[in-house]
This record gives C-alpha cells, structure tokens and sequence, in this order.
C-alpha cells in the first residue's frame, strides 16, 4: 500500500504559479508511474502530466499545460511535484496525485492507477 498526500494548492490569479506537492508513505522510486491528474466540476478526470521513476524518462505533458507545468520527482524524499507556471482560469480544479506499480510503462489514464491522494483544489481567477 502507497499512501498519498498532497499539499500546495490555492488561490491565485491568472498569470500566476504555484508548486503542488505529493508525499507517498513508501519508497516509489522504483518501477512505478507517478502522476497528476486534475477534475474540474462535470468534468472527467484528466492525466496532466505522468512520469516513470525509474532512471531518467520523459514526461508526459498534457497538451493543453506542455510548457507551463512541470513535472519532478525527489527520490530521496519519496516527493512527486508539480510545478504550474503562467496558470489559466481553465486550469481550475482538483488535483489528485497518483501511483501506479510498473515495470517500464507509464499510463494517462486513471483506471490504470492504484494509489491516489486526497486531492487539492486549486482556483485561477481571470
């Protein structure tokens, strides 16, 4: 078992940043996909960005935050970040933090997850 636990949300306007964080319980530094995801009201739960913790690999980027938001890892912290940059009203929502065992993939879709967090809102006003 993977507890989750995220922390950074807020209030910000447009144009602003803020730095989300997740503490898992365990060590996840090797052969999980790790991963945010956010949910707007009536909406679906959306990957924003996954990463692979073993070894260096490329994020994946949701394409509606690709060069605003990024991705990190402290192994040594068993802390996964995401870091929002330039932040939109439409990035309003949920923020869910996600674990998932692996042996070399990581995945964009939540079913695909077994641990999560409690979720932090996150408000970007125009």
């Amino acid at each position: 078992q993977v507890q989750l636990v995220e922390s950074g949300g807020g209030s910000v306007q447009a144009g602003g940043s803020l730095r989300l964080s997740c503490a898992a319980s365990r060590y996840t530094s090797s052969n999980y996909c790790m991963g945010w995801f956010r949910q707007a009201p009536g909406k679906e739960r959306e990957a924003v960005a996954t990463i692979y913790t073993n070894a260096y690999s490329s994020p994946y980027y949701a394409r509606s935050v690709k060069g605003r938001f990024t991705i990190s890892l402290d192994n040594a912290k068993n802390t996964l970040y995401l870091q929002m940059n330039s932040l939109k009203p439409e990035d309003t929502a949920s923020y869910y933090c996600a674990a998932a065992h692996s042996t070399g993939y990581c995945w964009t879709t939540a079913s695909e997850f077994q641990y999560w967090g409690q979720g932090t809102q996150v408000a970007v006003s125009s």
